[in-house]
C-alpha cells in the first residue's frame, strides 16, 4: 500500500426498515377511539393522573390504570421548540412548531405540531384546539389531528398547567 492512499472517514449506507407495531390493550382501545374521532385517556386509580394516550399504567405511582376518560381536543401548551433545522424525509418544512400539550380533562402532556400562527407568538399557557383531517380520512393514527391551532381562549397560568378540572380551563388569566 502507498503512504498516499485517501483515509476513509465515512460511507453511506441507507437502510430501510419495515415493520409492524403491536399497540397493547391501552394503546389500541386509543387507537379505537381515536378513529372515531376521540381523544382518550386513562386515570390512575391511585393518584388520580390522566395520561394521553394512555399507557396501561401509571408512570407515577406503578399502578396499572383501567378506567378510560374523554379529553377535550382543546389543550395547553406546556412547553414548545421552534424547529429550525430540517430533518430528513420530513415533509413538514422548517420553521414549525412541536409542543408539549395537556389536554383538558388530562394532566399530563402529548407532542404535536402547532400551526396556523405566528411561530414568535407562541408561549406556554396558551389555548390550543385540534384541526382534524376530513372524517373519511381518519385512520388508526394520531394524526388524524393535522395540528393544534391557537383559539381565542385566555392564558392558563403556568402553575395551573395539567392542575385542571376535568371540565377544562373556564378561568381568565387573573384567577
Amino acid at each position: 500500500m502507498s503512504e498516499e492512499q485517501d483515509v476513509i472517514t465515512g460511507i453511506e449506507a441507507p437502510v430501510y426498515l419495515k415493520y409492524n407495531f403491536t399497540a397493547g390493550a391501552a394503546a389500541a382501545r386509543f387507537l379505537h377511539q381515536i378513529k372515531k374521532g376521540v381523544l382518550t385517556g386513562q386515570r390512575c386509580p391511585s393518584c388520580q393522573q390522566v395520561y394521553i394516550p394512555p399507557r396501561g399504567s401509571c408512570a407515577a405511582c406503578g399502578c396499572p390504570t383501567e378506567e378510560e376518560v374523554e379529553v377535550a381536543d382543546k389543550a395547553t401548551i406546556q412547553s414548545f421548540t421552534i424547529v429550525t433545522i430540517p430533518i430528513p424525509n420530513n415533509p413538514i418544512q422548517p420553521p414549525y412548531i412541536i409542543a408539549n400539550l395537556v389536554a383538558d380533562g388530562a394532566n399530563i402532556s402529548f407532542l404535536h405540531l402547532i400551526s396556523e400562527c405566528v411561530n414568535e407568538d407562541v408561549h406556554i399557557g396558551q389555548r390550543v384546539q385540534a384541526l382534524w383531517k376530513p372524517e373519511e380520512e381518519w385512520d388508526y393514527a394520531m394524526d388524524n389531528i393535522r395540528y393544534f391551532r391557537p383559539i381565542d381562549e385566555p392564558d392558563v397560568p403556568v402553575e395551573m398547567i395539567g392542575k385542571l378540572p376535568v371540565t377544562g380551563w373556564e378561568g381568565s388569566a387573573d384567577d
